[in-house]
């Protein structure tokens, strides 16, 4: 049995990856699903695969960090589908540098698509999910919003960001049956790796998550955007409806401590 009938998600950062995932699989399970990214013809082709596989689904060009365009994305919704209960905001950008290498332009531009944007997202979905008479909101966050990193110090705080921004969230919308919940990714095989921004000191290619997935995740395995979307979609269903202000963490146990055991010799 479908676990999302007649439900109606917002999904950000659409058009591939983790995005595209959670698309898919919330319209798999009943919902109409409103898909958003830069991408056009990828964003396009997602929501033309769910079409194809039985599910309903519309793509719309969207910039995050821009205000105006806000309104419009979710006037959309509700017109097309007729109301909004999920919002899953996804959309991000990693820049993997050193502090003293990463420019404040772009510290500011990964501040603007994965904080301001997701502000942006929750500020104007909140409306409409109080005129449906409640709804579920989905802030992905990153196992680096956990716990500090060499190397990601201006996506960490990024991140971190968005994990107690849904906290406060959740306890503003309590009373709204608006439920707001963080997702952290842990090493997941998606296209943010190549997309990272070199290192001017000596680093000449993207990193290589499955070596890093191998080194310090304790099965070693890499994640796939379908593990987090798994995840997305129970936060989604009426299964976790007394889940509230909560951290999801899908990592394969990366967080949970150091791999191996302590020799008391």
């Amino acid at each position: 049995m479908a676990q999302l009938p007649g439900k109606v998600a917002l999904v950000t950062g659409a058009a591939a990856g983790i995005g595209a995932a959670c698309a898919a699989t919330l319209a798999r399970e009943g919902a109409r699903v409103l898909l958003t990214d830069l991408d056009d013809a990828r964003g396009e082709a997602t929501a033309a695969r769910i079409r194809e596989a039985g599910g309903e689904a519309a793509y719309l060009h969207q910039d995050v960090t821009q205000e105006d365009r806000w309104p419009e994305v979710v006037r959309e919704a509700e017109t097309r589908f007729g109301k909004l209960d999920v919002l899953v905001a996804n959309a991000g950008i990693a820049i993997l540098k050193p502090l003293l290498e990463m420019s404040l332009e772009e510290w500011r531009k990964q501040m603007a698509v994965n904080v301001d944007g997701v502000f942006l997202s929750v500020k104007y979905a909140i409306p409409a999910m109080k005129r449906a008479g409640g709804g579920s909101i989905i802030l992905l966050s990153s196992v680096a919003g956990i716990r500090g990193s060499a190397g990601l110090a201006g996506y960490s705080a990024s991140k971190g960001a968005v994990r107690l921004f849904a906290k406060s969230v959740a306890l503003e919308c309590a009373q709204d049956n608006i439920r707001c919940n963080s997702v952290h990714p842990g090493i997941i095989d998606t296209e943010i790796w190549d997309k990272m921004p070199l290192s001017s000191g000596g680093r000449n290619a993207p990193p290589d998550a499955r070596a890093i997935a191998a080194a310090s995740v304790p099965t070693g395995k890499l994640g796939t955007p379908q593990d987090i979307a798994n995840g997305v979609l129970f936060l989604a269903a009426d299964q976790s409806s007394y889940v509230n202000g909560s951290e999801l963490v899908i990592d394969s146990g990366q967080t949970a401590g150091r791999v191996g055991s302590l020799s008391p010799h």
